[in-house]
């Protein structure tokens, strides 16, 4: 058994002390990549058309939408509510697009743990 001003008497071993510290300093590494994961997803766009392209919809990663482009021949004044269902479809399907991104993301830093628990 040895004697460190700094880790008082051991064995050898690590102490739980430092095990917390190590441990703490990696959570914050992951923490800081995660971060990064989601600003690299958040900066990208993600489109999706429906409709044979006539309705396509633009999102953000933060799940803004950014544009809604609508085809002259997708206007029916007597059909509007097939015209409403395919932007949101086109909506809703860009910002799938952003989620599975993000997932994806944030799963390849935390090696597929559901860090959910913790605020994640």
């Amino acid at each position: 058994m040895g004697y460190s001003a700094r880790r008082g008497f051991t064995n050898g071993k690590v102490s739980g002390a430092q095990r917390q510290a190590e441990l703490q300093q990696k959570i914050a590494q992951m923490q800081e990549q995660m971060n990064a994961a989601q600003e690299a997803v958040e900066a990208q766009e993600f489109s999706a058309s429906v409709g044979g392209g006539v309705v396509e919809a633009k999102v953000n990663g933060k799940k803004e939408v950014l544009s809604v482009s609508i085809k002259p021949e997708a206007v029916d004044p007597e059909d509007v509510e097939m015209l409403q269902d395919l932007v949101v479809s086109a909506v809703n399907e860009a910002l799938r697009q952003a989620d599975e991104a993000m997932e994806k993301s944030v799963s390849g830093v935390t090696g597929g743990l559901d860090l959910s628990s913790f605020g994640f």
